[in-house]
């Protein structure tokens, strides 16, 4: 034990007279450690920006798209029954009677609405893979929109026969159920599947940007503590009052730092402002959209089906309150408490008596111009929502095919030429916040492109600066 310890103390020795017992072995140990805590604050800095680079792709070419694919299914759902809904009423008796104008415009929305539910459908299976939840979803969604598009096409057949609407509307019944009860909520679940894990992400990477961060700002205190040491001690030794060598690294080192400390704060600030405050809005208003084509139909299938006018009326009242909820009130109520709220609003913004869709735009505006088009939006909406008390009160009031032209027209004055004002409005605010969300993530990767080769080009300096520095002062030792 004794010789053990004789032994380890002789080796401590030489190496303490290899690298530290001499000036020249100090200066070289100062030098080793100052390459290589800019050596590790590079590594750091290149992973970090790897890092968010991989986040940027993920987050523009993968998380957004499906959750905005997986909207866009919910939407087209909801559209292709309404016009199928809007088919049935506007075809009249095996096309006598047929509304020209609303048919072939519900024929048209109905075809684009196929299409897109097949083109979101292969997007969301591509996207589910490795996700055994997803995958099932996507294969029972698949299957259930064979079966509804088999009900709508018999529906369709069956009314172009004279007096073919009882068996159309029984057809019709089946495809809505399935819709309602199948096809909807597997569209939502995979919303809330897609978005779930964008969030995560987003939680996950905010998280270790923070501390990557913290991790910069550490090693770049530390180095520049090294370096002013080996300046110190390079000034008490050599009786010189500066390296210029070294002062240079230590120039360099900060600027690196603050370049890298900025990617990184900048990474946290742009992902922040393409989840929170962009993206968080995209979805909401996604829902609202998807849910005003269903509320929409419900309108129509009101008309087409007058066994089902009690169920149908009250969906498209839980419709209204999912979009801007009014506590207790009915669809007799819903116009004047949607004005009273709405006007204590509009006289102080922050006095929200509503909940919904809208609400949850409304205080989440943050860019130029959004709170304007979200307001027109609200207000296009409370026109619509006039426009359905006027179609309900014309078929109470027996006058059928006056309640169906109203509700189906697309003349100025008409519900549905007020239901496509609403569209429009609720589109600008969308598009208001995916263009600042794709501005964020293109802020995001030029943060990482634009600084980082400066900031790995400064500390690669400070090394060469530093050896460069040294150099003069080792070779007086030779």
């Amino acid at each position: 034990m004794h010789r053990l310890r004789r032994r380890t103390e002789a080796a401590w020795a030489a190496l303490r007279r290899r690298y530290w017992a001499t000036l020249p072995a100090r200066l070289r140990c100062l030098r080793a450690v100052t390459v290589s805590l800019v050596l590790a604050l590079a590594l750091l800095l290149l992973l970090a920006g790897l890092a968010a680079t991989d986040t940027w792709d993920a987050v523009a070419d993968r998380d957004a798209p499906r959750t905005t694919s997986a909207a866009d299914l919910n939407l087209a759902l909801n559209n292709m029954d309404a016009q199928a809904a809007n088919m049935l009423l506007s075809s009249g008796n095996a096309g006598q009677g047929r509304l020209q104008t609303p048919y072939e415009k519900a024929a048209g929305f109905y075809g684009d609405a196929r299409r897109e539910i097949g083109h979101d459908l292969r997007t969301l299976a591509v996207a589910a893979e490795g996700d055994q939840s997803d995958e099932r979803t996507v294969e029972s969604l698949t299957g259930d929109f064979a079966e509804y598009q088999e009900l709508i096409g018999r529906a369709l057949e069956n009314d172009g026969h004279r007096d073919g609407k009882t068996a159309a509307l029984a057809d019709h019944r089946r495809a809505t159920d399935l819709l309602q009860r199948r096809l909807l909520p597997g569209a939502r679940t995979l919303v809330e599947s897609n978005d779930n894990a964008f969030n995560a992400r987003y939680t996950r990477v905010r998280s270790t940007l923070a501390a990557q961060l913290d991790a910069v700002v550490a090693l770049g205190v530390l180095l520049l503590a090294v370096l002013g040491v080996l300046q110190w001690y390079l000034t008490r030794r050599f009786h010189r009052i500066l390296n210029p060598g070294v002062l240079a690294a230590a120039v360099c080192t900060l600027v690196a730092v603050l370049l890298g400390a900025q990617m990184l704060a900048a990474s946290a600030d742009d992902l922040r402002g393409a989840r929170r405050d962009a993206f968080d809005s995209v979805v909401a208003l996604s829902r609202a959209r998807a849910v005003a084509y269903d509320a929409n139909a419900d309108e129509s299938r009101y008309l087409l089906d007058p066994g089902r006018h009690d169920q149908y009326a009250r969906s498209f009242l839980a419709k209204s309150q999912q979009l801007y909820g009014l506590k207790g009130a009915s669809l007799a109520t819903y116009d004047s408490e949607l004005a009273a709220t709405w006007q204590a609003y509009r006289s102080d913004p922050h006095d929200l008596r509503f909940t919904g869709e809208f609400r949850r735009e409304l205080v989440n505006v943050t860019f130029r111009g959004e709170r304007a088009a979200a307001e027109n939006t609200v207000d296009a909406y409370a026109v619509y929502q006039r426009d359905d008390r006027t179609m309900r009160a014309l078929l109470a009031a027996g006058k059928e095919h006056e309640a169906v032209a109203f509700c189906m027209g697309w003349e100025p004055g008409t519900s549905n030429a007020h239901f496509g004002v609403w569209m429009t409005a609720l589109d600008k605010v969308t598009d208001i916040n995916r263009a600042h969300f794709t501005s964020s993530v293109r802020s995001g990767r030029l943060a990482v492109t634009g600084l980082l080769p400066w900031a790995a080009g400064l500390l690669l300096a400070a090394a060469a600066l530093t050896a460069l520095g040294l150099r003069p002062r080792l070779e007086e030792f030779r």
